[in-house]
């Protein structure tokens, strides 16, 4: 397999988990920012539960990981994985997202699980 090239069955399991719009906006502003499961509870108006499901799904597929500080866990792209060059080619075509965070940053609630 080159560096450019996904297998099919590979490129549907991106495409599919992708297919969701609050994933699809998680990997998103996780293109620019790194963020917690507390910021995207707050800024989708979900249940920690369901966005914490969203984010196991992408992590489970490798597209994003975790990175422990303190006793918050937060999450970033996975910049080291095969799907990295495939999911940064589609987030090329989305409109940026950094005002949720900046949204965020106005209410105080950036981590808010500090």
């Amino acid at each position: 397999m080159s560096e450019t090239t996904l297998e099919i069955d590979k490129a549907v399991t991106v495409l599919k988990l992708l297919g969701d719009k609050t994933r699809l906006t998680m990997v998103k502003m996780l293109d620019s920012n790194d963020c917690c499961v507390c910021e995207f509870v707050e800024i989708f108006k979900a249940s920690q539960p369901a966005i914490s499901q969203h984010l196991r799904k992408l992590k489970d597929a490798g597209i994003v990981q975790e990175t422990r500080r303190g006793q918050w866990i937060i999450y970033s792209l996975n910049k080291s994985s095969d799907y990295y060059p495939f999911v940064q080619n589609i987030l090329e075509h989305l409109p940026n997202q950094d005002y949720r965070i900046k949204e965020l940053e106005e209410q105080g609630l950036r981590i808010s699980c500090e």
